[in-house]
């Protein structure tokens, strides 16, 4: 199963569900009894930006939207429009990511910049926020401010 991203930028997860040891199935089984029915176990779970390891499934997230892709690699120029278009979006007061991605320069290196940002996990999502911050004015935004909009633009430029 893959991981979902909805439009509200949480993200679906499949979860690895182990089953519990039954210590008393042979016994009841020996007894002649019917075994219990096992309580249905959620195979999937919502993560929200912010939640732990949303960062690193939202990384996931986007290798699967391009599994032949190479490892992601960040130049001075990508990395310096991805701070500007998270800026933008981040301070649109519509939250209008499309024109925000339009107006990139260089989209390709854009989005290898960001992916490069989740693959480093929640301490580099903070550092690159305090790196917006300080390059486009304002205060840092929270990590899970900043991975959302991160996973919004990388969406957009999968379009």
């Amino acid at each position: 199963m893959d991981i979902v991203r909805n439009d509200d930028g949480t993200l679906v997860v499949p979860l690895k569900v182990r089953p519990e040891p039954d210590d008393d199935a042979a016994e009841r089984a020996a007894d002649g009894a019917e075994p219990d029915p096992a309580e249905p176990t959620p195979t999937t779970r919502v993560l929200h930006p912010g939640e732990g390891g949303y960062s690193e499934a939202l990384a996931e997230w986007d290798a699967q939207q391009n599994p032949d892709r190479e490892p992601a690699v960040s130049t001075a120029t990508g990395r310096e429009e991805a701070m500007a278009v998270v800026h933008a979006v981040a301070t649109d007061p519509d939250h209008a990511v499309a024109p925000a991605v339009e107006a990139l320069d260089d989209p390709e290196a854009s989005g290898e910049a960001l992916r490069h940002v989740l693959v480093g996990g929640v301490h580099a999502v903070e550092d690159f926020a305090a790196e917006v911050a300080e390059a486009e004015g304002g205060e840092p935004l929270p990590p899970h401010q900043a991975t959302k909009i991160i996973g919004e633009v990388l969406a957009e430029l999968d379009d």
